[in-house]
């Protein structure tokens, strides 16, 4: 427990400087690590083939976890320290000026924090009122008990060294506070001998940052600008020192790696940096939702570590909901064509995402890439897709609308090309996620085209409702896909009342002739569908592009037409439309009539 003399004697400085050794061997790690994955790795396994090979680079990945985890820890320990040092700062300040103000006025301050004044005031029978020692008061009923004793004293030193004693007592409160919450994170800090970096290592690693976290988040994550705009994000970013940034992706990298505006580079290895931790935590949880998500983690975590062409980029990932994941296969900073997918209905962070959503990303980026290398593909779950039922409403598309936004307007942020060419694509229910973020306030400027597959609507009624010209809107309706051909409200609703009213006029076949004259009242073009105006429709005026049918739901019992949009294998002319779109080749599109 701190003292007053500990207090007052402490040299914050050498906090800071052995902060700065941590931070030192913390920036080492990831400098290693780095040499080890982008340069020994690569080099190893293009040179030679074979099980030796094999061995080598997987004896490299463990060195690379192992720096990797010297990394983060250390990271830590540097931003316990700094934190420690800063907060530490001001009680003591506090201390120093009350012990300054006694020495001053001539009283005694003692080792246990009480106050000595001498006598003094006006004579009473000859004899000044006599001196005291008081001490520091905690609690309301102490302290104004030990005012209204001090004030009624003759000796106008009371007052003073009541003062004075109540704040040395603060100052030792806060202090001795601060300093068992540090030591209480720091002395987490610590690893195993032969230290082998596992599920449970990183499970371990999760707690130690949320220790850290709990004690200096107070001191450093109020200056992530979390509450800033991606353009102001990406400001800060470039702002800070190198050896700053390395500190903040080892100590917040949850917070960096999924905060738009931040570089792509620096979001991917943050993510790389957390994702062991988000690993380790679900392991530890259990459950079936953890599971799911610890098996799309894994899945996509062999991907990385497998690099190949397009290299991937992870520029989200959490286990909020059901689960959180962007993917970029092209750097999206360093090229001119970027493109963001939104999927729909039943997505999550799954084996199944990991595999064949991430796949349609992948496609996309292969195909924009032989129009114009200079093209990126990302897949964007950063929201709660509907899951069952939920499909019927807007409730996440609204709810993920805004997060879509952000990204979007961090991706032109980050790029390095003063005018890229972005595309959102939406597909089945993310596109009425895309269309609804284009209604956000302030809209999605940066955005040039869209690309809605397979829609049930996008709540809007025209192509350039979006934000664009209408020449810019791309639709992708596959005639067997029974999801762009969903009745709409109106005609379901029409349906029902007619139904019902000529059941009472002519019984049963009254009731299906008034039904199908409800339904077509109730959408007087035939042109809606569920979310509102049908995107392949005349009445939208988005331009459609040629799809194949696909396999007939009705009498395959699969809506395996609604899934072969972006499957070069299923759907060469849809695929290639969406590439050359992605790539700014509309051109290059093969035509469809509209409905």
């Amino acid at each position: 427990m701190l003292s007053i003399q500990e207090l007052k004697d402490l040299k914050l400085t050498e906090l800071t400087e052995a902060g700065e050794g941590w931070g030192d061997v913390s920036k080492r790690a990831y400098e290693s690590r780095r040499q080890i994955d982008s340069g020994v790795v690569p080099k190893l396994t293009d040179v030679t083939k074979g099980m030796s090979t094999i061995a080598a680079a997987v004896r490299l990945g463990r060195l690379s976890r192992n720096y990797q985890y010297i990394h983060t820890e250390c990271g830590l320990v540097q931003f316990a320290l700094n934190g420690l040092a800063q907060e530490l700062a001001a009680p003591q300040r506090k201390l120093v000026n009350a012990l300054e103000d006694a020495k001053h006025l001539g009283f005694t301050v003692h080792p246990d924090g009480s106050v000595s004044y001498p006598a003094a005031g006006p004579e009473v029978a000859g004899q000044k009122p006599q001196g005291d020692t008081v001490k520091g008061t905690s609690g309301f009923f102490s302290g104004v008990m030990a005012d209204v004793a001090a004030m009624t004293n003759l000796n106008p030193n009371a007052a003073k060294a009541q003062d004075i004693a109540d704040t040395i007592g603060d100052a030792l409160a806060e202090a001795r506070r601060i300093d068992a919450e540090y030591a209480n994170a720091v002395r987490r800090l610590k690893a195993e001998q032969g230290l082998d970096v596992t599920e449970n290592t990183w499970a371990d690693v999760n707690r130690d940052s949320q220790a850290v976290h709990g004690a200096a988040d107070d001191v450093f994550k109020d200056d992530i600008p979390t509450g800033k705009s991606p353009a102001e994000r990406k400001e800060w970013w470039d702002g800070l020192s190198q050896d700053d940034k390395i500190a903040y992706m080892a100590a917040y990298p949850d917070t960096i790696g999924n905060l738009d505006g931040i570089p792509a580079v620096a979001r991917d290895e943050a993510n790389r940096n957390y994702m062991p931790q988000l690993m380790g935590q679900l392991s530890e949880r259990g459950g079936e939702d953890a599971e799911t998500k610890l098996a799309g983690l894994r899945k996509i975590d062999e991907q990385l570590r497998a690099g190949g062409q397009p290299p991937m980029y992870l520029l989200g990932v959490g286990d909020q909901g059901n689960g959180r994941a962007i993917v970029a296969y092209g750097n999206p900073d360093t090229s001119r064509n970027v493109s963001a997918y939104v999927p729909g209905l039943s997505t999550k962070l799954d084996e199944e995402f990991a595999g064949g959503t991430l796949k349609r990303a992948r496609d996309t980026a292969i195909g924009a890439q032989e129009i114009d290398p200079s093209s990126a593909s990302i897949v964007w779950l950063g929201y709660d897709a509907p899951l069952s039922v939920d499909v019927m409403t807007e409730n996440d598309a609204a709810n993920g609308a805004p997060a879509y936004q952000s990204f979007m307007g961090g991706l032109a942020a980050t790029n390095d090309y003063a005018d890229p060419h972005i595309t959102a694509i939406g597909h089945s229910y993310g596109s009425l996620t895309v269309g609804t973020a284009s209604q956000q306030p302030g809209g999605m400027p940066d955005v040039d085209d869209y690309i809605l597959l397979g829609s049930p609507g996008v709540g809007v009624d025209r192509a350039e409702d979006l934000g664009v010209g209408k020449q810019h809107v791309f639709v992708g309706a596959a005639e067997n896909d029974i999801v762009t051909k969903l009745p709409s409200g109106g005609s379901v609703v029409g349906g029902v009342i007619g139904g019902a009213g000529g059941f009472l006029v002519g019984g049963p076949a009254g009731a299906l002739v008034g039904a199908g004259v409800g339904a077509d009242l109730g959408d007087l073009g035939d042109d809606d569908v569920w979310f509102g105006k049908d995107p392949a429709s005349e009445a939208f005026g988005a331009t459609r592009f040629r799809t194949e049918e696909g396999p007939n739901a009705l009498t395959n019992l699969t809506l395996e037409a609604h899934s072969n949009y972006f499957d070069p294998q299923k759907d060469q002319m849809s695929a290639d439309s969406i590439a050359n779109i992605v790539a700014g080749n509309p051109g290059g599109i093969t035509p469809e009539a509209r409905r």
